[in-house]
């Protein structure tokens, strides 16, 4: 199993230097890269201080002149916010720039908030349509001109410029829906799931909607199943407490997203109150720290071992959760030290 690390430039509050918040995010790259993780993932989210990425390829450039060997991965753009030619070339820009490292991945949105202003009047329930008409347009850009006429986008012969370097780019699909594994299969992507706080039987059902897909539609597919949990690697009381208090309080803050109640002020959005959450965004502290990647580094190995047990390819450390600095680090440093030897 290969381990890749998912990290935002994030802000819980306007008291956070964004300096800060830069440098560290730089410091948890390349501690991955040194490590040895297979790739790094930069999201596209808008408007939202928790997760500033407005567009994942200019992340992606930052961190490719810092690094040497961790791939870089676009997890996910939304195929909704972007015109094919200009989404084509940019991905094929970063793939150049950075040596032939760009890992494609691209998604329908997590967000109605973000629908709502950046693309008023389509219901994020339905933007799945725009990515199955996306992703093959996009590849084929990358290869040559193309004359579209489709129910979204429409455009004269253009191609994408520059190429890519890497003939073949990998591509990824953001995968939770059975539809989306379908399509997933059928077109022999690879596969980031996220069960959220959600238990292990979560992840069970991915794999069983994958291998259905597979028997249905694909034999031969040979793309990778990978999962993201919040990680957050421990040894003191302390630190634990720390963990489980950032993340119920992230929690309460992406219930505000996902529910669409409260406000966003500046960027920030306001917390939900704990008994007003539900379904994946439970705050019970024993629920969470069974569910996500939480423990210590014995703790955190054993529940890896059923990842890969189940046949998960590829684990997203998952590292923003509003944990401060000091904590982040001294996970990761625990993490790369103690856990990532086990599966070498």
């Amino acid at each position: 199993m290969k381990f890749h690390l998912a990290i935002n430039l994030e802000r819980i509050t306007d008291q956070t230097s964004m300096i800060e918040v830069r440098d560290h995010t730089l410091d948890m790259v390349r501690m991955a890269d040194k490590a040895g993780f297979e790739v790094v993932w930069a999201a596209e989210h808008h408007a939202l201080e928790m997760t500033i990425a407005p567009n994942p390829f200019q992340l992606m450039t930052w961190w490719a002149e810092h690094t040497e060997n961790i791939r870089l991965g676009a997890g996910v753009v939304n195929a909704a916010y972007w015109h094919p030619i200009n989404l084509a070339g940019e991905a094929a820009m970063l793939d150049l720039l950075s040596g032939g490292r760009l890992e494609f991945g691209i998604g329908s949105g997590a967000y109605q908030r973000e629908f709502d202003r950046m693309f008023p009047g389509l219901d994020q329930r339905d933007s799945y349509k725009y990515m199955q008409e996306m992703l093959p347009l996009v590849q084929k850009l990358w290869k040559g001109d193309v004359e579209h006429n489709g129910e979204y986008w429409q455009f004269p012969k253009a191609t994408s410029c520059p190429k890519p370097l890497q003939e073949d780019v990998p591509v990824w699909v953001a995968a939770r829906a059975p539809v989306t594994y379908d399509y997933a299969v059928e077109n022999n992507c690879n596969i980031m799931s996220w069960p959220l706080t959600m238990p292990f039987s979560e992840l069970e059902e991915y794999k069983k909607r994958l291998d259905d897909a597979k028997a249905r539609l694909n034999p031969n597919f040979s793309g990778k199943f990978t999962t993201m949990r919040h990680t957050a690697v421990y040894n003191t009381e302390e630190d634990r407490q720390a963990a489980l208090g950032a993340v119920r309080n992230v929690l309460s803050l992406f219930g505000n997203l996902m529910m669409k109640k409260g406000d966003v002020v500046n960027g920030f959005p306001e917390p939900i109150p704990f008994d007003q959450l539900e379904g994946n965004v439970r705050v019970e502290p024993n629920m969470l720290e069974e569910n996500l990647m939480f423990g210590t580094p014995d703790e955190v190995i054993k529940k890896l071992k059923k990842y890969e047990a189940l046949g998960v390819d590829g684990f997203l450390y998952y590292a923003s959760m509003g944990l401060d600095i000091e904590n982040q680090k001294r996970s990761m440093k625990l993490f790369i030290d103690e856990v990532m030897p086990e599966f070498s």
